[in-house]
């Protein structure tokens, strides 16, 4: 028997494709999945791609849940502390969902509302000593998809002190997948086809997360819903600190020793489809020859490096496995 691994929520997109994933690991072993209106029925009944996986989703608690080794919560987000309170000190969470990502309290108010579940150990292991800290916790909340992508363009620059963390403006483009499984009018074919459109500009709930995982201290997100099942591309623009700032060789020295993340040849430019399938980010930066801005594109997998590839990649550092154990570096084409 290899580590017997469950996952709550199982039926929405991520779930899915946790499903997907651990049952290729090989050390994972798939022994609960868990759904609300989809209890009873079949997992490929719902998750067509999974045929041939001989489980059924259980209804979600935590009796259902508590004999496993290691727990995926992929709830909607406000739903996962309670769940995650009832289970054995002796079995390992990775939340999916955005309840334990804040430190701060009041930022958790204001953009989500609800009691503040208290931070746990931040999922993102490409940041400065997070391997290590993911591999020593037993509580570890996996990252928002905004935030991934972002984090990853724009955290070695601060640290660097490369850009100024005061003026950081973001434009990001997300497949429809992010929005979630659950039925919605603005999100039907109909609608979502032939267009793009912003939402939630100048109030998206992932700004205080990528504050605290970057440093910045002023962000403005305008996220953008795209004709597309999966991905997210984010341009990231700062304003450098010094005349003949190089991002991209900080970009490259920060990500040496990284598995999946790829600082893309010079003149190539990352584009979503590139990543589909994958558990990797791809950027490419320069610098404005008008405004002298520093400019990094970032591409991810929102389902994949934004969600349950991420949460895998933390679950192999808690239990020392190798990092890349049941992920590919490689998207799928085309």
């Amino acid at each position: 028997m290899g580590i017997r691994v469950a996952v709550a929520g199982a039926s929405g997109y991520a779930g899915g494709e946790l499903l997907r994933l651990i049952a290729g690991h090989p050390e994972f072993d798939l022994v609960a999945a868990t759904a609300h209106r989809q209890a009873g029925q079949p997992v490929s009944a719902v998750h067509p791609q999974l045929a041939g996986l001989d489980l059924v989703f259980a209804g979600t608690a935590p009796t259902t849940l508590a004999d496993a080794d290691l727990v995926f919560l992929a709830l909607p987000h406000g739903e996962s502390a309670a769940l995650a309170a009832e289970l054995p000190e002796s079995v390992r969470v990775v939340d999916l969902g955005a309840d334990h990502r804040l430190r701060d309290g009041a930022a958790w108010q204001r953009y989500y509302g609800g009691t503040h579940a208290g931070a746990w150990t931040y999922g993102l292991p490409e940041l400065p000593g997070q391997r290590a800290a993911i591999a020593g916790a037993r509580r570890v909340a996996n990252t928002g998809c905004y935030a991934a992508a972002i984090t990853l363009a724009l955290a070695p620059l601060v640290a660097a002190g490369a850009v100024q963390p005061a003026d950081v403006v973001v434009v990001a483009a997300s497949g429809t997948s992010g929005a979630g499984r659950a039925a919605k009018g603005h999100l039907l074919g109909s609608e979502v086809m032939g267009d793009l459109s912003p939402y939630k500009v100048g109030a998206h709930q992932h700004v205080p997360e990528i504050k605290q995982a970057t440093g910045a201290t002023g962000l403005s997100l305008t996220p953008v819903l795209a004709p597309m099942p999966r991905g997210i591309l984010a341009t990231v623009t700062a304003v450098p600190t010094a005349a003949g700032t190089d991002p991209r060789a900080v970009l490259t020295q920060a990500y040496a020793d990284a598995p999946f993340v790829h600082v893309l040849p010079e003149g190539a430019w990352p584009h979503t489809a590139a990543t589909l399938g994958s558990n990797s980010a791809h950027l490419q930066a320069t610098v404005d020859v008008d405004s002298g801005r520093v400019i990094v594109v970032s591409a991810i997998d929102n389902l994949g490096k934004g969600a349950a590839g991420q949460a895998v990649q933390c679950a192999n550092l808690m239990y020392d496995l190798p990092e890349q154990a049941g992920l590919s570096v490689f998207g799928v084409a085309p």
